[in-house]
């Protein structure tokens, strides 16, 4: 055993209530910005709240439930989703204008901004730092099959892949595959499913 080893575990205090190094920095940020009187400790928290409670995946999830149990619903969607969307109450911040893309067994769709990183905030919540990233937004264009294999999503040659460009003006909305053995789940059990990943399109779904 080299010294290390040697150690009981009792040695070291528990530390795991603690929040990690970014929360911890987050926060002393906080205190700091409303200490010189720059920004006001409600405004943060009425922030917090609306991305814990009103915008986020969840509510995509929910739009892409409806779609799958809802066949009028899901036929407006694909033909223009911004007024769907909207009656569900999900438009704003960053998703004003939607555009929504299905994927089935001979098409997959994929989203990404090659500008910077449009995203629809509301439907989605706060993108992922790899949608933001350069590598992603360069090489998702380019060779769209290898990156979705890096996500661990593998095309099938005969399935077309296609790259969609959000804009400052339109987001999209992928609705993925709805997952074999699901016919019986209700509409929330199904919004259960669905993840962030996969309506963006670098992921599928299972039950």
């Amino acid at each position: 055993m080299n010294h290390d080893e040697t150690h009981d575990s009792r040695d070291h205090p528990d530390m795991s209530h603690l929040p990690s190094d970014p929360a911890l920095r987050v926060r002393a940020m906080e205190s700091l910005l409303v200490e010189k009187g720059l920004v006001r400790a409600d405004t943060i928290d009425a922030y917090v709240q609306t991305f814990e409670h009103e915008v986020g995946p969840q509510n995509g999830a929910r739009v892409v439930a409806r779609a799958w149990v809802d066949a009028d619903f899901r036929e407006r969607l694909l033909a223009d989703a911004t007024a769907p969307v909207g009656e569900m109450g999900y438009l704003g911040a960053q998703a004003t204008d939607i555009v929504a893309v299905e994927n089935t067994s001979s098409v997959h769709n994929i989203v990404v901004c090659t500008l910077c990183s449009c995203y629809p905030w509301t439907l989605l919540g706060i993108p992922p730092a790899w949608y933001k990233s350069y590598a992603y937004r360069a090489r998702v264009v380019r060779e769209p099959r290898k990156v979705l294999q890096e996500f661990g999503v593998n095309i099938g040659e005969g399935v077309e892949v296609r790259v969609w460009d959000s804009t400052a003006e339109v987001r999209y909305l992928v609705i993925p595959e709805r997952p074999s053995g699901s016919d019986d789940m209700s509409e929330a059990d199904l919004a259960a499913l669905v993840s962030r990943d996969s309506m963006i399109g670098a992921a599928r779904l299972e039950v």
